[in-house]
């Protein structure tokens, strides 16, 4: 599978698991989530490396990789909605 394809896939699973674990207001369009779940993959497998919890394995969509990639998703997810609400809690 070609890299970027796999990106894309892995991206949008992620985005996806992300919104669905965190409801609320947010841009709901394909390819926000896309890129919301390629962010966090990379910031999951930064994360998940740091803490010994292995990386966001490319070329394969195994569960860990998945799983890593919407931890960062989650992340991202929760940093906007603080920004977007002014760091205020509700």
């Amino acid at each position: 599978m070609a890299l970027w394809l796999y990106w894309i896939i892995l991206g949008l699973l992620a985005g996806a698991l992300a919104k669905f674990l965190m409801p609320g207001r947010d841009p709901a369009g394909c390819i926000f989530t896309i890129v919301l779940g390629v962010v966090g993959a990379f910031i999951g497998g930064w994360v998940g490396t740091r803490l010994g919890w292995g990386t966001v394995t490319v070329g394969t969509l195994d569960l860990r990789s998945i799983a890593i990639a919407t931890f960062g998703a989650i992340i991202l997810l929760a940093l906007g909605r603080l920004v977007r609400r002014g760091g205020e809690p509700r």
